[in-house]
């Protein structure tokens, strides 16, 4: 069976709540009209149709046009060898949706991932903490309205606790040098302001 024929049998079994299957190179995606339905929608996936490996969970930050975030579900099926993606809207005033690590017990990492570095919220999720930030860091990073050169925070004992420079610093590739080791950050020593 196609991608595309799977999605179709998923979207028969769900009806409005999912939209028609898109196409692009290949690979097909299905959007989700109500986001609290997608562990509902992926158990169905898993049991019924074989999409049994779920390989990533991401986020896309629409920052300002409503809905703000759009999460998506990188599934594969080893049986048929396919790949499907399952794509939901989330406002920025709910935030949250339901777990589906008890469809697909991988998707506590990225849950947990898109919790810290997003803001959006998974009920359910067995142990919701951040992964990459400290515990108490009040901001979500990779937020669009969150600043390059990142916000100070008056967490004790943080090493950096003011806005890392931006221009010139040391993690600014240089434009136009001859070699990728010329433009690496690292190669470069850092220039103390006088």
């Amino acid at each position: 069976m196609t991608a595309l024929e799977l999605a179709q049998q998923l979207r028969n079994r769900f009806g409005g709540l999912l939209g028609e299957p898109l196409e692009f190179r290949g690979e097909v995606s299905l959007e989700l009209s109500d986001p609290d339905c997608i562990a509902e929608v992926g158990r169905v996936a898993r049991d019924e149709l074989g999409f049994d490996l779920l390989l990533d969970i991401t986020s896309v930050d629409n920052f300002d046009q409503p809905p703000r975030w759009l999460i998506v579900y990188h599934l594969y099926s080893l049986r048929h060898r396919q790949f499907l993606r399952l794509k939901t809207r989330v406002s920025e005033e709910k935030s949250e949706l339901p777990t589906v690590t008890t469809v697909w017990p991988a998707a506590d990492w990225h849950e947990r991932e898109i919790y810290d570095m997003m803001g959006v919220r998974f009920r359910g999720h067995p142990d919701l903490r951040r992964i990459l930030m400290w515990e108490g860091y009040p901001y979500h990073p990779l937020r669009k309205d969150f600043p390059l050169g990142g916000l100070p925070s008056d967490v004790p004992g943080v090493a950096f606790t003011e806005p890392a420079p931006l221009e010139g610093g040391p993690f600014v590739t240089l434009p136009g040098a001859p070699d990728a080791i010329a433009r690496e950050p690292r190669a470069r020593p850092v220039q103390k302001e006088s």
